[in-house]
Parts: structure tokens; sequence; C-alpha cells
């Protein structure tokens, strides 16, 4: 199995004031703790761990979290999977409602003898499916995923149509039921952990009383999967799930530390930018780090932690207390201080770099191509690839 991309070039940079901007940094350290906090976690809540790739999107990172006893992979887009496959990766989740036109192209995958599975939230959706698998002449695994929250999707189980879903998937020669599946991600806008560990009791409930409801009816219910990072690490009890479905807590990013599911110093990426501008008179720097560099995910914003487009750092990593980037345009993003107090301009030399924390490391990680891997400090160890779009 390919554990290693071979993107680490001879004559690779040793140090990031060599690399041009803007780039995307990985500290190393930072994410190899993450990953075992979260791999301890289920652990002691006694849940199998399936990350979520979606936000690294990377071969080396996904053989880190191998290595820390990943239960298979969770996926967003069937690119993410097929990159999976390739490196020998056989155990997969595709977890987004699954669309029939690309049924035959996840069929594929199961023809090449992955264990993908596939998740769906209605009746319409479980038939077009089951029509497309059989004119591929494939059998495939099924996912429903019940609404808990309202968060985003799902099907309540109250549903007229819940019931004759799953016996319609259970049935269907052309199908498997794998079991049912919630997001809690309705975890990002609890005030507090306490209110967190409290969604995801209600979650846990839900799955665990729709199974045994479903089970009553004569349906075997096989898995019962859950997710979002905050609501896992929060959880006080996870009794009767039989997976857990995390993903930014790889990285981690800024609004994860503003609710409490990391502190900044978690934070494992950052976005290597230089400082091409200075305006004393608005007291104020330009960077080369703009809206597609940092991306425009404001998700701190309103919050009592607001991080602008993203909190500075030096070029070793270490954060700048009080400086953000305040706005940004294309290409191009102001730096400032939060509380108005004039900045050190001569600790900012045109040329000089920075860092960049991300309000939300998927959507910053999604510009990128690659990573420069650094042990700590600005000292690359090496240059990871990433897979990109659907």
């Amino acid at each position: 199995m390919r554990t290693q991309d071979d993107t680490k070039a001879a004559g690779q940079p040793a140090r990031l004031g060599q690399v041009a901007t803007p780039s995307l940094v990985l500290d190393l350290p930072t994410l190899d703790r993450n990953i075992v906090r979260m791999a301890d976690r289920c652990r002691e809540l006694g849940v199998g761990l399936r990350p979520h790739v979606k936000t690294p999107k990377s071969l080396p990172v996904a053989a880190r979290l191998a290595a820390a006893g990943a239960a298979g992979f969770t996926v967003s887009t069937l690119q993410e999977a097929e990159y999976l496959a390739e490196a020998g990766y056989g155990d997969i989740f595709y977890a987004v409602p699954i669309d029939p036109h690309k049924v035959a192209r996840a069929a594929k995958l199961v023809e090449a003898g992955v264990a993908l599975s596939l998740l769906t939230d209605s009746l319409a959706a479980a038939r077009a499916t089951a029509h497309a698998a059989r004119e591929c002449g494939a059998v495939l695994t099924l996912w429903v995923e019940i609404d808990v929250d309202h968060y985003r999707t799902g099907i309540e189980p109250s549903h007229p149509d819940f019931e004759a879903l799953v016996r319609f998937i259970a049935t269907d020669p052309s199908l498997r039921f794998a079991g049912l599946m919630s997001y809690g991600g309705a975890s990002y806008n609890c005030p507090d952990t306490q209110s967190a560990a409290a969604l995801t009791e209600s979650h846990r409930r839900a799955l665990v009383e729709t199974a045994r409801w479903l089970e009553a009816k004569g349906i075997d219910c096989p898995g019962l999967s859950f997710g979002s990072t905050p609501a896992v690490l929060h959880a006080h009890n996870l009794t009767g799930v039989t997976e857990a479905r995390c993903g930014v807590y790889t990285f981690q990013d800024l609004f994860q530390a503003g609710i409490g599911a990391c502190a900044q110093t978690d934070i494992a990426l950052t976005v290597l930018t230089t400082v091409i501008g200075a305006n004393p008179d608005l007291n104020r720097l330009t960077i080369d780090a703009g809206g597609l560099a940092l991306s425009k995910d404001r998700s701190t914003q309103g919050r009592s932690f607001d991080a602008g487009f993203g909190l500075v750092c030096d070029e070793e990593g270490a954060i700048l207390q009080g400086l953000h980037v305040a706005t940004v345009s294309q290409e191009l993003g102001l730096v400032t201080s939060m509380d108005g107090s004039p900045l050190a301009f001569e600790q900012f030399p045109i040329g000089g770099r920075l860092r960049i924390l991300p309000n939300h490391a998927d959507m910053t990680a999604a510009a990128y191509e690659d990573y420069w891997v650094v042990a700590g400090g600005d000292r690359i160890v090496d240059r990871w690839a990433r897979t990109n779009r659907w």
C-alpha cells in the first residue's frame, strides 16, 4: 500500500522563506497530536473512528490516520474515494446523498473490490439508485441519513416514507442496507461544551431508538454512524453507536478553537504569505494572500472570537497577538490590529513572511494542490500532494 506521495523532489527548499507565496503549510507535530487525540477519544467512548478525509485530501495524512486505527475512511467526493482506492484503501463511505448519475462511477469502485458505502435520505433517490445499479449490474451498499437537528440533510424517522425507504433498501436485490447515520452539524452552533454534549446525546438516542424500532419491524440495522468533530470531542456517551465520522480535527481551525473544540495552538494549517505593502497612514499591511488564498469563509463572523479573514502568525508559526486579516480582495489581504492600536511597521518589512491561521481549514485548503510540511517552526521536512475536484 502506498503511504507516501512522491512529491518530495531533489533540491526541495529547506525553509519557508524559500517558498513562493501564497502557499499552504502543515505543521507535522500538531497534525500528529490532533490525530492521536481523536483516536484516543474514540477509544475512550468505545466507538470506531472513520475519519473524514474531506479536510486533508492527502495520502500521507490518510496513512497517519490508518496507523492510528482508522476503521475505514469517510469521503465527500468520488474523487476522494478513487484517490484512496488507488492507494489501496478498501473501506470507504461516500457520505453525501448519492446522485443517481454518479452510480456507474461508484459501481466501478465496487467492481474493483472496494467496500464502498453510499448514502441516501429519500425513497425517490433510493429507487433511482437501485435502477442505476441494476443497469450497471452492481449491488450497492446504502446508509440512510436521519435528520435529528434540522441542520442539513436527512429524513426524519417520523416521516411517512421512512419505513418504506429502509424496507426498500433492505429488500431490493441491487441494494444492501448498511444502517443509519446522522451528522451533528448543529454542534457548531452550540454556545458551550455542555450544549454540544447534549446535542450529541440527542443524536445517539435517535440513532439507537430508531434502530430498535426498525428491528421491531423485522428490519436488521447493522450499523449506526455519527459525526462531527466537536460533537464527538464533547460527547459523554456514544453507547450503541458503531462508528464516529470526524474530519476537521486533523487540522483544526479558528472556528473550532472559538467553540472550544481545540486551542489556537492546535491549528496545524496556515497559509504562508508575503508582506508586499505597508501604509502607516491607514495602519495596515498588504499581503499577497487574498480571498482565493484564504477563502472568504467568515465562520467566526459575529462571534466573540471573530477573527476577520484569519489571525496572523510570524514565519515560524507563533501567533502575533492582536493582528488579523481585516479585509480581502481576490489576491490581496489587508492586515491591521484588532483594537486599532498602531502597528509596529519596523517588524514587518516588505518581503517579510507571515502565516495566517484559517477560519475554516477545509475551505482554505481547497485552493491548493499541496502542503509544505514543517516539523515545527519554518523547517521544511516534506511536500505532500492533495486531491481536489469532484
